[in-house]
């Protein structure tokens, strides 16, 4: 059982891990690009990310709700229930995200202002706004087909699109922000057309996936007018908490900006920088959670509750040994760090214990990640991550990081430890609600369309 596991997640977890080392080197190239063009764009850019971030739970939670139905029903072969909730997924992903948009189009002032009083840093994040709001609306749509096509096992041709969305994004990036081969020097402002204009190309990529590779799941407007109401019922019951449980975590994280952004530039630069180096050291564990969350899916669809148990106990070994690996990743990589970074002097001693922190901070998030967002969700349990995370940020990382920061007025680094205590306060009850296994269970249905008929 163990080589079958092996076999079955290698086939799947190294396309995805592929794709979240490119995701990496995206964030990363930006960073180290605006390196060269001031300590503002960067922060700007940082703070203005944080609804990218943001958007990008949203599209986790909906894409979550459609991987674990999609995945269950694909050990079930059931192709027209996938095809319904693919259409559920992109109606729910544009509803969010039109919104947003439109914000960030018109009002782009006022979502800076929450996150700093730096009239120049408002300035530079406003101008990066505008042009990531056609970006979100391309991301909405992308994220939710390629989530369908993943529960499935099909990850090769999500990743060649992705290795080729990502290889423009940051050839785009060094032209728009120096001004190569003639074009305009944009700054900051060249990471959002850089962004906007890879993923647009990532969305017409899906187009041609979907109509000369993968014709049996195409990404087709017309799903979203699909009606059955027992699919709904059932995205909507498992996907609304896992989207809450993602939300809620995303805008608690977000806060962690706010704090540091209310604490000095110094404080943003630095935090960039380790957001950027702390996201190469989760591409094993985090590539390895949701392969894992697929395969744990299907077996569970299949019916085989016994496989599926054994799996999960394969995949937290994987998540601690990954974790590890992570963390060393990033004690290895500060020194170099440290020694290409140009901030002033004070935002690199931020980062230097910034980054040591992180170190041992990857294998809390690496396990919570691979339970709750993997494990537990490949059984159709969404509602133990919303709750969790929930009382742990809002009742006490965000409340602690604010207290911290402007009652008790503690050092930089003393807020920032205390911030990243928030992963390992849960283990407990995470821990606890794994060996229970109440999350083991088949979600799928029979004859849908035969109720829906009738």
């Amino acid at each position: 059982m163990k080589d079958r596991f092996y076999a079955q997640m290698l086939k799947l977890a190294l396309p995805l891990i592929i794709q979240e080392l490119l995701s990496a080197a995206v964030s990363s190239a930006d960073v180290v690009m605006l390196n060269y063009v001031g300590q503002s764009s960067i922060s700007a850019v940082s703070l203005a990310s944080n609804y990218a971030n943001v958007l990008f739970m949203v599209y986790y939670g909906i894409g979550t709700g459609a991987t674990l139905l999609c995945a269950q029903y694909w050990g079930k072969k059931d192709l027209q229930a996938i095809r319904v909730i693919e259409g559920i997924g992109l109606r729910f992903s544009l509803l969010i995200t039109l919104p947003v948009s439109a914000f960030a189009l018109f009002a782009p002032q006022m979502m800076m202002r929450l996150f700093t009083e730096d009239a120049e840093l408002i300035a530079i994040g406003a101008d990066y706004l505008r042009v990531m709001a056609f970006t979100y609306l391309c991301w909405s749509v992308i994220e939710i087909y390629l989530a369908v096509l993943r529960s499935v096992g099909r990850v090769t041709a999500p990743m060649i699109l992705n290795v080729m969305a990502f290889t423009l994004n940051i050839f785009l990036n060094a032209v728009f922000i120096f001004g190569l081969f003639g074009a305009p020097r944009l700054g900051a402002m060249g990471v959002a057309i850089a962004t906007a204009l890879s993923r647009a190309a990532e969305l017409i990529g899906c187009i041609v996936i979907s109509l000369f590779i993968s014709k049996d799941l195409r990404l087709n407007p017309a799903y979203m007018f699909i009606h059955n109401r027992l699919l709904l019922r059932d995205f909507v019951r498992l996907s609304l908490p896992a989207l809450a449980n993602d939300m809620s975590w995303g805008v608690a994280f977000s806060m962690y900006s706010v704090i540091l952004g209310h604490l000095g530039t110094d404080a943003v630069a630095a935090n960039s920088l380790v957001i950027v180096v702390r996201n190469f050291g989760t591409v094993l564990c985090f590539g390895s959670a949701s392969a894992g969350g697929i395969l744990l899916g299907n077996v569970m669809g299949e019916g085989d509750m016994e496989r599926a148990k054994k799996y999960a106990s394969l995949l937290l070994r994987v998540t601690v040994v990954t974790g590890a690996i992570g963390g060393l990743l990033i004690l290895a990589a500060t020194p170099f760090v440290l020694h290409f970074a140009k901030l002033s002097d004070t935002a690199m001693h931020y980062l230097k214990y910034m980054l040591l922190i992180n170190t041992y901070y990857i294998m809390g998030s690496a396990v919570n990640t691979t339970l709750i967002a993997g494990v537990f969700r490949a059984g159709g349990d969404t509602r133990f991550g919303l709750i969790c995370d929930t009382i742990d940020m809002w009742c006490y990382a965000v409340p602690l990081g604010f207290i911290a920061a402007f009652v008790l007025r503690l050092p930089v680094l003393a807020v920032y430890f205390l911030l990243c205590t928030d992963e390992f306060v849960k283990w407990p009850w995470v821990i606890r609600h794994y060996r229970s296994g109440r999350w083991l269970r088949n979600i799928t249905r029979d004859n849908l369309f035969v109720s829906e008929e009738r």
